[in-house]
């Protein structure tokens, strides 16, 4: 099972032109391929007077699924190279379009591929890639007498607190990587002799830095 993949979260825009034709990258972040069409639907509404709107998107943490179009463009010259700048970038869950607008001049099967391609990396080297990594929510239950000694060992893992409850007991919302669950779990319990108890959340993907 993936445990970590590489996207972005902020859409992005980057253009280059060749020859007079203009290559228009647009790129955004697509948790489901009806999010990725939505927005290959709009640019092209947007760009509804251009000569080709290509595209490519890669969307699933398991098993993804890869789809690119030329639109109308030769064969091979413009979805896959699109699709070449995510996967050898390693993204997912991210479509990209590409759109053109002919100056006038033919640029050939390799200039067409050279031109999709740089227009798709503008796009993306116009915003961020970060990572995001499986991990485990966790609400951690607790005493007041007890509360120091587990927010030594989730700062000593560097586990940041995300919500805090102050009842009649104290309850500490916090995402644990799924591979480090059993053991952060188990110092915090031998910590307070087992006073602490543990309520596990659905495992999600959340970002862990760029």
């Amino acid at each position: 099972m993936q445990k970590e993949y590489a996207t972005i979260l902020e859409p992005g825009f980057g253009e280059i032109v060749e020859k007079k034709s203009r290559f228009i990258g647009y790129v955004c972040h697509a948790e489901s391929e009806k999010a990725a069409i939505d927005f290959v639907t709009s640019v092209k509404k947007k760009h509804y007077d251009a000569r080709h709107n290509c595209f490519a998107y890669v969307v699933g943490e398991e098993n993804p699924i890869l789809r690119f179009s030329d639109d109308g463009e030769p064969g091979g010259t413009a979805g896959k190279p699109i699709l070449e700048v995510i996967t050898g970038n390693g993204l997912c869950n991210i479509c990209i379009v590409v759109t053109r607008y002919f100056g006038g001049t033919l640029l050939g099967t390799g200039g067409l591929v050279r031109a999709y391609t740089e227009a798709a990396k503008a796009a993306v080297s116009s915003t961020n890639i970060v990572r995001k990594r499986m991990v485990q929510p966790v609400r951690i239950h607790t005493n007041y007498n007890d509360l120091g000694k587990l927010q030594y060992i989730l700062g000593s893992e560097g586990i940041t607190t995300l919500e805090s409850e102050y009842g009649q007991e104290v309850v500490l919302l916090v995402e644990i990587l799924v591979d480090e669950v059993d053991r952060i779990m188990q110092l915090m319990t031998e910590a307070t002799a087992a006073r602490v108890s543990f309520e596990k959340e659905e495992v999600i993907f959340s970002v862990c830095g760029v």
